[in-house]
């Protein structure tokens, strides 16, 4: 792929809009200044600070469960990460810090939503109307690349099944959304939820003696030891100062945290069985007796997420904390009332209860008059191909979109493999030797037959999750990729082109018909030559 790249389109500049200043955002803002060369783009967010969920939550004990070496950018590594797994203040620090390294405070427009985009069949462009968080004043703009950029870890998500949360007299807020002005010394609170977020916060508020810890769980999850180290300032001195090394450790957490996925597959029997014994015994070494029969699972390890233990079990040894696992009936002005009839008594409740991973806010309608929440409605859930693009929307991408994620992996990676997809896509547009691509019905839903038909084979599929698009357990398994990120990697190198639809391509297309005689003349020419050398040395 070429260093640089002109911006010349059909008449106009070619302009690229991101929608979101977190990870993916700031990651594609990157590449397109590193790769392409290219300037003519706009990133939208609606804070007024970058870093996306690394912004929003700051909840006390937040971090990293992916080694924080490979949860970063492979174009940025940082030699002076503190630890194995980042901290919050860390991570925000180390996004900011790149977001001013690359000079993208003035490609980046705060606290404008984008609420609504629409494609011109007959321009070729989105027409994108902006909000103003402040003054609630629209505006228009277009641009012939859209890049949806949210991430799936920003929303919020509210239980419906949990009414009367507005008539509780104390304090209620979502973890995501974490009020440092509430003084939680000497109060008891009430926790709902126990996965990733709530194991993380409960160890740290629950270091506080005074403040007492009722944790209301649903279900068991699978935790297993967080093997959390220092680099000492000498390891940081040698990532720093001696090539290659701190390379081969990102790789080395790579690989050794890939093969994880195997797990993840049923039919690898002794593998999950292994994986399974040896959680249990991590359970029972570190939480109370009179909580096991709880805290174990009946289902697979991977089903949910494993959480990386934070000290979550060895706290519920602690006379401050308690576990609730009898079904929530209401929350009530005082506090929580539980299905058998008894009442809990709550100074502050803070749900810990994930996130909404399908934000509908945009209406984003596309070549054939549908939104995509249109089109994932009518195919049972959010779909797309190589969880990047979708039919009827040209030029739009959507990082960490749909059966991306996976449960051992760095999302980070699999967005840069997305990243380097959509370059090669709009590399065309921006060149102006074509003015759209887009995704095929028929190749969407032929690549996410082969995702389902190995996704009935995963863990996945024994228990309900937000890894379904209904959170349950029969739904559509719309969240995570079924293999190791090696294999998304390998599919996302580079696209397949007869997959997609051009509209004024056939500048691009003659190219790469010479790319191709190049190619094959040049790989002539070498068997040639091995051929002259063969016979030589005979």
């Amino acid at each position: 792929m070429s260093a640089k790249l002109k911006d010349e389109g059909h008449g106009r500049k070619v302009h690229v809009a991101i929608v979101g200043a977190g990870l993916a955002g700031i990651s594609t803002a990157i590449a397109l200044k590193r790769k392409l060369g290219f300037e003519n783009f706009t990133i939208f967010e609606r804070a007024k600070a970058v870093g996306g969920t690394w912004r929003d939550n700051t909840y006390p004990g937040c971090g990293s469960d992916n080694a924080i070496h490979w949860y970063s950018l492979s174009t940025e590594l940082n030699p002076n990460w503190k630890n194995r797994y980042g901290t919050q203040p860390e991570i925000c620090k180390y996004w900011d810090t790149l977001w001013h390294k690359h000079n993208l405070e003035s490609h980046t427009v705060f606290k404008t939503e984008v609420v609504d985009a629409q494609w011109s069949q007959e321009d070729q462009r989105y027409t994108i109307t902006l909000e103003d968080m402040m003054t609630k004043e629209r505006r228009t703009i277009e641009a012939e690349v859209l890049v949806y950029a949210i991430g799936g870890f920003h929303q919020p998500f509210w239980p419906a099944d949990l009414p009367g949360r507005e008539n509780f007299n104390g304090e209620v807020f979502h973890s995501a959304r974490w009020r440092h002005d509430v003084d939680l010394k000497s109060k008891k609170v009430g926790v709902i939820g126990n996965g990733c977020s709530a194991a993380q916060f409960i160890p740290a508020i629950s270091r506080e003696a005074s403040t007492e810890v009722v944790n209301f769980c649903r279900t068991p999850q699978w935790l297993t030891p967080r093997r959390d180290h220092p680099y000492s300032p000498l390891r940081q001195w040698i990532f720093a100062n001696i090539p290659l090394v701190m390379r081969l450790h990102r790789n080395w957490l790579m690989l050794t945290a890939d093969t994880n996925f195997m797990i993840f597959r049923k039919k690898n029997v002794r593998l999950v069985s292994l994986a399974k014994k040896q959680l249990t015994e991590h359970i029972k070494r570190k939480a109370p007796q009179e909580y096991l029969e709880h805290l174990i699972p009946n289902y697979s390890p991977g089903c949910k997420r494993i959480i990386i233990d934070p000290g979550y079990l060895k706290c519920l040894n602690q006379s401050n904390v308690s576990l609730k696992y009898d079904a929530i009936e209401t929350i009530t002005q005082g506090g929580i009332k539980l299905q058998k009839g008894e009442e809990i008594a709550l100074d502050v409740i803070i749900f810990g209860t994930g996130y909404q991973l399908l934000d509908d806010h945009i209406k984003v309608r596309g070549s054939q008059g549908y939104t995509m929440t249109d089109y994932f409605r009518r195919k049972g859930g959010p779909m797309a191909y190589l969880g990047l693009c979708m039919p009827g929307f040209p030029n739009l991408f959507s990082l960490l979109g749909p059966n991306v994620a996976t449960g051992h992996a760095s999302v980070i990676f699999s967005e840069e493999c997305q990243i380097n997809y959509l370059l090669q896509l709009i590399q065309p547009v921006i060149q102006g030797k074509a003015k759209s691509f887009e995704i095929t019905a028929q190749a969407t839903d032929e690549y996410n037959d082969w995702l389902q038909t190995r996704l009935s084979d995963s863990v996945w599929t024994e228990c309900a999750s937000y890894y379904h698009s209904g959170r349950d357990g029969t739904s559509r398994i719309s969240a995570t990729f079924p293999g190791p990120v090696t294999l998304f990697w390998w599919l996302t190198r580079r696209p397949k082109w007869d997959l997609f639809h051009g509209v004024d391509s056939a500048a691009w297309e003659r190219d790469r018909k010479v790319e191709k005689v190049k190619t094959w003349f040049l790989f002539s020419i070498g068997i040639a030559v091995v051929g002259v050398l063969f016979k030589g040395w005979l």
